[in-house]
């Protein structure tokens, strides 16, 4: 008797182990129902056979309640409400009765053609998931269900799917992969995943490279070329079509190599015009382009009614590579032919004759493409570049016309990306023409996109009038009840945004400051307020503290220049709160102030001066407003603060002194020589400080004039005509030049006199322009 080691019998019993586990696997599973209800369930049974139905159904319902866990009455009411035609009902029961016995592969295969009966597709993917998990093997159900993911969008489902299945083929079923690899291939090329699409014929080419069709070597070429992988595409149609290409380099006498290669092409005759067009196409892009000629002249030899879409194939690799004299010819005959003139044609055309430099005719084909297809932003755009290079400007701005009316641009949102960039052209265009009414419609039109929301806060609305003579189009201010009202503002605001990605915040705050500019060029000065208005109202740019500022700044300039001064004191009582210290600012606030004729900036700068008491600027600026409401004494309280805090300053002196002179001069006054002496006390020292000079001179006179000093007010008046005016940078001379307001109060005073010659002469000389 042979002795067995204990290896073997170590190896034997794990053999048997793991046989066993098998068996156990596959063995049904255990059910769960009691002995004592399985007579029931059999007489359930037996009641359904013989087609006594309401019998069978309420002994299961008693067996679910008495063991719910068993599956054999659940299955049972599945078929019986089958019979019963309640194909509802009996799906439930039966996903019930399959999820109690969940290895029953047929069942869950069942259920989930049903559940495709009742259009429940996620439903029937959920049962062939459940029936590939207990066979994981079987091909059927892996292609059913992605079928199903397909149907559904799941494209990167249904591809995994695929490919399992591609692992689960047998080398013996070569024809099922490469079916299978190609429509996979397909799926992927259209989802544009070329990679993947790739991917999958590499693999099927090098796993059955025996059974590759001219179909297989087509796509796989296709995928190449589309990927710009031309070589490899090359290779492909090299290794399965029996073509043969050598490459030679030309050798002179001394055996040294010139450079220039000859090229031997073979291949056979029957072979298919989509192969031979995508070779054409690779060698082109190789920069191969001898062995063309016998083919490229083979082609053209074909109809472009039959075979236009090679021609355009072959033409536009042509044009990738900059050869556009060959692309000519056969771009020339599809614009010819009925079935193939068509806009993408012409536009290939058009831009092969513009690279030729055949500007006429390439305009012409540009323009053929624009009528055929008006939507065509491109093509729009460079028949506006041609016409305008060409010296013809109207013809230029047809071709940038608008290309959607409001309502499409309100509900479309890619329209209005066009419509924006074709606007953007316009108005470029318009400016390089100096058609600037034209060119801030463009502009205005731009922004209504952008500030839609923001115009409707601010009660701004553009409106198109002829009030120039020209229809053109203008911001205006409306009441709140002639707006409509926007609902959801949130919703609108991130509307715009999803319109408007054509430009960088950046480049929209561009747009914002060109058109305020040119508005103001214009004289437009109030719209120009009410677009500040309205990008105040956005908040991106609010949201920003460098461009609000500006805006306010802008807003400002706008207002002042409008004249609108209660808006323009507006900002800059704002601006002055954030900064009190700048001497601009303060100027800027008195100009407004004295043309404004309003008393509010007296309650301001009086509230104002009690948070900054020692600013200087709000010291004169509060004893001018006491100096003019005629409170003389708290006038002088405000002067002296400021003479104190800066006594070589020459304004505080002359202010000071001038209060002085007004009290003294009021009817009711006690000790009316003391002022008198301390006035011109503070006038002599204004007059050593700002030296001699018309100003100063004038101003003395002036007081003297006011007091009845006339014989002193004329001889300051005389010293102030024989100085030059004070030339002041950035101010014109004739602004600063006294003379006419001193010769016609010397005028005066020789008048009073009755020497009216001399104030005839001293009008003359001085006052007459």
């Amino acid at each position: 008797m042979e002795t067995v080691s204990a290896g073997e019998v170590f190896a034997l019993e794990m053999e048997l182990n793991r046989e066993n586990k098998k068996m156990m696997k596959e063995r049904r599973h255990r059910s769960k129902l009691p002995r004592a209800l399985r007579g029931l369930m059999g007489e359930a049974n037996i009641r359904y056979a013989r087609g006594d139905k309401e019998d069978a159904i309420l002994m299961c319902m008693e067996i679910i309640r008495q063991a719910p866990l068993a599956y054999e009455p659940f299955s049972t009411l599945a078929m019986i409400y089958e019979d019963q035609c309640d194909m509802e009902k009996s799906l439930q029961f039966g996903l019930i009765a399959a999820h109690l016995n969940p290895s029953n592969r047929e069942e869950w295969v069942k259920l989930a053609d049903m559940s495709l009966e009742q259009d429940n597709i996620k439903q029937a993917i959920f049962c062939y998931s459940k029936a590939i998990k207990y066979d994981p093997s079987n091909v059927r159900y892996l292609w059913e269900r992605s079928s199903l993911y397909e149907q559904i969008g799941e494209h990167k489902l249904a591809m995994d799917g695929y490919r399992r299945i591609l692992n689960l083929l047998p080398d013996s079923d070569g024809e099922h992969f490469m079916q299978l690899s190609r429509d996979m291939a397909k799926s992927y090329y259209e989802t544009n995943d070329i990679a993947s699409a790739i991917g999958v014929m590499e693999e099927a080419l090098s796993k059955h490279p025996n059974l590759v069709t001219v179909e297989a070597i087509n796509m796989a070429a296709e995928l190449y070329i589309s990927n710009k992988q031309y070589s490899k595409a090359l290779e492909v149609m090299l290794k399965f079509c029996e073509i043969s290409l050598e490459i030679k380099t030309s050798k002179k006498e001394d055996n040294e190599d010139d450079g220039e290669k000859m090229y031997n092409l073979e291949m056979p005759e029957d072979l298919p015009i989509d192969i031979r067009v995508k070779l054409m196409v690779c060698l082109i892009h190789l920069q191969m382009l001898k062995p063309l000629d016998t083919m490229l002249t083979s082609l053209m030899e074909m109809s472009p009614e039959e075979m236009g879409d090679l021609y355009l194939d072959v033409a536009e690799a042509f044009l990738e590579i900059g050869e556009y004299n060959l692309a000519l010819p056969l771009l020339g005959s599809l614009v010819c032919s009925e079935r193939y003139n068509l806009p993408v044609v012409w536009l290939r055309h058009a831009e092969c004759l513009k690279a030729l430099g055949h500007m006429e005719v390439a305009a012409e084909s540009y323009s053929k493409v624009v009528e055929m297809a008006p939507l065509h932003l491109d093509a729009r755009i460079s028949l506006s570049t041609l016409q305008q290079q060409l010296g013809r400007a109207e013809k230029a701005l047809e071709a940038l016309e608008p290309m959607y009316d409001p309502e499409t641009l309100a509900q479309d949102s890619s329209a209005a990306q066009q419509e924006l960039k074709l606007l953007l052209h316009r108005s470029t265009l318009l400016k390089s023409q100096g058609k600037m009414f034209d060119y801030v419609d463009t502009l205005l039109t731009m922004l209504a996109m952008l500030l839609k929301v923001a115009m409707n806060r601010a009660q701004v609305c553009l409106i198109s009038s002829s009030r120039s003579g020209e229809r053109h189009i203008y911001l205006i201010k409306v009441p709140r009840d002639k707006i409509s009202d926007i609902d959801d503002q949130e919703a609108a605001y991130l509307d715009v945004i999803g319109k408007t990605n054509v430009l960088t915040k950046d480049d929209w705050w561009q747009l914002v400051l060109k058109s305020i500019y040119t508005l103001c060029e214009l004289k437009r000065f109030k719209e120009a307020e009410l677009l500040v208005d309205s990008s105040l109202e956005y908040y991106s740019f609010y949201d920003d503290r460098i461009k609000r500022k500006e805006l306010e700044y802008f807003g400002l300039s706008a207002a002042i220049l409008d004249k609108n001064f209660r808006k323009a004191y507006n900002y800059i009582r704002l601006m002055l709160m954030d900064n009190v210290d700048s001497p601009q600012l303060w100027n800027i606030f008195n100009q407004i102030t004295m043309h404004s004729q309003d008393v509010r900036h007296h309650r301001f700068c009086l509230r104002l001066m009690l948070k900054y008491p020692e600013n200087h600027a709000l010291c004169l600026l509060n004893g001018h407003n006491a100096f003019v409401s005629g409170s003389f004494k708290h006038a002088l309280g405000q002067y002296v603060q400021a003479f104190r805090a800066n006594h070589t300053d020459p304004l505080p002196n002359l202010c000071v002194g001038l209060t002085f002179m007004h009290m003294a001069s009021q009817k009711f006054v006690l000790k009316r020589h003391p002022l008198l002496l301390q006035g011109f006390a503070f006038l002599n020292r204004y007059l050593e400080i700002r030296g001699p000079c018309q100003e100063s001179f004038y101003n003395i006179g002036r007081a003297l004039h006011q007091l009845g000093l006339i014989h002193f007010a004329i001889h300051y008046y005389q010293k102030a005509l024989s100085c030059p005016p004070t030339q002041l940078e950035g101010i014109e001379l004739d602004q600063v030049d006294l003379c006419r307001e001193i010769g016609f109060n010397l005028s005066l005073i020789y008048q009073n006199s009755g020497n009216i010659d001399m104030a005839r002469h001293i009008i003359t000389k001085y006052c007459i322009i």
